[in-house]
């Protein structure tokens, strides 16, 4: 099983290194960025389980790294760490979105079980989130049941593998969805003919997403796809258009 990835922006250099130490021994992996701006960069970069943001940071701040992440993924979990106590930094913090919230000093033992009380719950939401069968993409409505995607203006009827295949998209929206692990829940292989068959459908259902350029099936590289509404920039860089070039 591999490790849940953390993201950790920390800029006082001591506590950011021991930190980061402290979880790669409980089994995590640990991203470590000195700044908000670097923090964000690795953020669009990789995916992560989990992010643990200092509030009080050059560059960029912690509550304003986590409203640019929000913007790429309204659902990764983020904690702030701060000096503070004051009320309205709570607050202010919670109202971004933060999951929790820890007040420095602090033990290493209170984060880990924070951080493992976080991932139980995103691990039971996971769950959940598989038994639903409407989903909203975009412009879109994808009825997992009846295999239809309706557009403002169109309706396509899906095939199995197809709903099968955005269903795993819609799940992981705004992640990264592992191409091994798609291939063996729909196709129960990860040969050769079984990836390029996938291929073809992640192309097929980007044309019947080309309506609406706010979703994009971008490509990520070595690793497989991901779903994203809202692109930023970065993701722009992979649009439908330059991926089938270089799929040619």
């Amino acid at each position: 099983m591999k490790p849940n990835k953390i993201l950790l922006v920390e800029d006082d250099p001591n506590l950011g290194q021991i930190l980061k130490e402290y979880l790669e021994l409980k089994k995590f992996e640990v991203m470590l960025a000195r700044d908000g701006k670097a923090g964000l960069q690795s953020f669009r970069d990789e995916d992560f389980e989990v992010c643990i943001f200092d509030v009080m940071m050059p560059i960029m701040d912690g509550f304003t790294l986590a409203e640019e992440v929000r913007k790429i993924n309204d659902k990764v979990p983020i904690i702030f760490l701060t000096a503070k106590s004051m009320r309205e930094d709570t607050i202010k913090g919670l109202q971004i979105g933060a999951d929790d919230y820890i007040t420095k000093p602090f033990s290493m033992e209170e984060l880990l079980l924070r951080i493992k009380a976080i991932l139980r719950r995103t691990a039971a939401n996971s769950e959940t989130a598989v038994g639903v069968t409407e989903y909203k993409v975009g412009d879109f409505t994808f009825e997992y049941d009846t295999q239809l995607l309706k557009g403002l203006s169109t309706t396509q009827k899906l095939t199995s593998k197809e709903s099968e295949l955005l269903r795993m998209l819609c799940i992981h929206k705004n992640q990264t969805m592992e191409r091994s692990k798609a291939l063996k829940a729909i196709w129960h292989d990860d040969n050769y003919f079984a990836s390029r068959s996938m291929d073809v459908y992640i192309t097929k259902l980007r044309k019947y997403l080309k309506s609406d350029r706010k979703v994009q099936i971008i490509n990520v590289h070595g690793t497989g796809f991901k779903l994203v509404e809202n692109p930023t920039p970065i993701d722009e860089e992979y649009s439908d258009e330059k991926q089938e070039q270089t799929n040619k």
